[in-house]
């Protein structure tokens, strides 16, 4: 074996990988830390609220991210790769005018909310997410364009951009005794409007002028035709967890969505690690299918799986073991409740880690209606089994049934990716060969 080959190839993607782990950490280090400082300075029903409005931000990127974000991951380190400066031109229009979409439809909601009985809070935190979404959803595309060139630097630099602005606003509005849930939202756009500024000046300035661009109405045709299953998928994948919000709030009141929301704390760092490696990882797989058909597909699949739960393994070990002094560091002792619950939300996280990797092969296989597919089962179950179980059990019976969706959303996953192995290997052979001897 070459080790000096083996080096120069592993060196380099190990410094990209470390990059995009920091990039993600960043950016989600910052809206964890807004999190727990809300959970500690505000009261049970004032942080479920924030609870309810950040799940519904929360689908507000699933569909972003379905139209825009991962088709970019796909076409843009392929189709559009030598014409990145025109494709982000379209990219950001297409982005204005479901920014527009967005604004009104929270407004609207806005309204409907407060017309209604013990809406507490919710209305202004709407207006919150209606500024605040399209600031912060602008950054996640301007920080993405950087990882289609797998050069994540510049995005780290842009994250910390938007911790500082976001950190220090709450810093400021605390001292001055005004915090709420629709400050901290606007702190978060008035962040992620800034960074967002600044990294487009430094694309303006460093990607190179084409000839020829792609046009608006060809770039939404592909994204659509993409993104129309993954948003579907995303929309299921929203399911599972933040769609017990609501519905803990509807059965046991606001303080037990602030409850899950504060179990739910420590499952972030560790999705935001897989979301990172995969936003690393998908263009790349995409790159080498369009280069290389599908050679390596196995490989990508079973490294990325094992990588992922590696991860979440020593992570939750490590919580678990410290489960009581970790609510008491983050929350002054609040919320110990519901400490009990951690080992049960860590099943649910190691889960959804290993569903990264089936996941992230049928992506970039062009095959979102599947990852789709996936979703679909484990959202149904959970909402079949969540509803009594929630009724029924609380903070409880939704964890259980978070455990319940995304160890099925695997599984499924898993069947349909060997199925699509399958017919692809009828044509290509040599594709993709799971054995046990590899």
């Amino acid at each position: 074996m070459d080790f000096t080959k083996v080096r120069q190839k592993l060196v380099p993607w190990a410094m990209k990988g470390g990059l995009a782990i920091l990039d993600q950490g960043v950016f989600s280090g910052s809206n964890f830390v807004i999190s727990i400082l809300l959970a500690r300075w505000m009261s049970a029903e004032q942080y479920g609220t924030y609870a309810v409005a950040f799940a519904i931000f929360l689908f507000l990127l699933n569909f972003h991210q379905a139209l825009l974000l991962e088709p970019m991951l796909v076409f843009g380190s392929s189709v559009y790769r030598k014409s990145l400066r025109g494709y982000m031109k379209a990219l950001l229009v297409i982005h204005l005018g479901i920014s527009l979409i967005m604004v009104v439809g929270l407004s609207v909601a806005a309204v409907i909310t407060f017309k209604m009985r013990n809406a507490d809070g919710l209305p202004i935190a709407l207006i919150g997410i209606a500024i605040a979404a399209p600031c912060i959803l602008l950054f996640w595309l301007t920080k993405r364009t950087f990882y289609l060139k797998l050069a994540p630097g510049p995005s780290v630099a842009g994250a910390l951009l938007y911790c500082a602005l976001t950190i220090g606003g709450l810093a400021i509005v605390y001292r001055h005794g005004l915090l709420s849930t629709f400050t901290a939202l606007l702190l978060m756009g008035v962040g992620g409007l800034g960074a967002s500024l600044t990294l487009l000046a430094y694309l303006s300035l460093r990607l190179p002028k084409e000839e020829r661009s792609p046009t608006i109405s060809d770039t939404w045709s592909r994204h659509w035709r993409y993104g129309r299953w993954a948003l579907g998928a995303n929309a299921m994948m929203w399911i599972p967890i933040n769609a017990f919000y609501p519905l803990v709030s509807k059965f046991g009141g606001l303080a037990q969505a602030g409850e899950l929301k504060a179990l739910m704390n420590f499952a972030s760092p560790m999705l935001q690690t897989c979301a990172a490696l995969s936003s690393l990882m998908l263009p790349y797989a995409a790159r080498v299918m369009s280069q290389r058909a599908c050679d390596g597909v196995n490989v990508i699949f079973r490294r990325m799986t094992l990588l992922c739960i590696a991860c979440a393994i020593p992570y939750w070990g490590v919580l678990i073991a410290f489960e009581k002094p970790a609510f008491r560091l983050l929350y002054s002792g609040r919320y110990m409740e519901v400490a009990y619950l951690m080992p049960v939300v860590a099943l649910a996280s190691i889960a959804g880690s290993a569903f990264f990797g089936p996941s992230i092969v049928l992506r970039s296989l062009e095959a979102p209606k599947l990852v789709f597919a996936a979703v679909s089962v484990s959202s149904c179950a959970a909402i079949a089994v969540g509803i009594p179980l929630t009724h029924e059990f609380g903070v409880s019976g939704a964890v259980w049934s978070i455990v319940i969706s995304e160890a099925l959303a695997f599984v499924a996953a898993v069947v349909l990716l060997r199925r699509k192995a399958g017919r692809v290997a009828e044509a290509a052979p040599t594709l993709f060969a799971v054995s046990a001897s590899e």
